[in-house]
């Protein structure tokens, strides 16, 4: 995952290539879109972002919270939503998934 610098507003972009995908298409970079919290006087910012997957009828949203350590590693534990395009209200009941991914910085 990469992503921009934080606007004003706490906004940010990026990309997410994921490693992981329950289709026979070829994975690709997929764009994702998110915000910030502004800082608590505590300085665990939270956050959410969605991924607009590729190659495949899916979105994921993902939320979580920013950890920093006291050797300033900072690590991201997010909770995550993935709903896919089923062909009908009958088979709504397997299309959203729920899962939760931990981020850390590559330097």
């Amino acid at each position: 995952m990469t992503l921009s610098a934080l606007d004003a507003a706490g906004a940010f972009t990026g990309s997410y290539h994921t490693a992981v995908a329950a289709t026979n298409k070829r994975i690709v970079v997929s764009p994702l879109k998110g915000a910030q919290q502004h800082p608590s006087t505590k300085g665990k910012v939270t956050f959410g972002f969605t991924v607009q997957w590729q190659f495949a009828d899916s979105i994921t949203v993902f939320v979580g919270q920013c950890f920093v350590d006291r050797q300033g590693k900072e690590t991201l534990e997010t909770t995550w939503l993935l709903r896919e395009e089923v062909p009908s209200r009958r088979d709504s009941w397997k299309a959203t998934r729920i899962g939760t991914n931990i981020f850390t910085r590559i330097k």
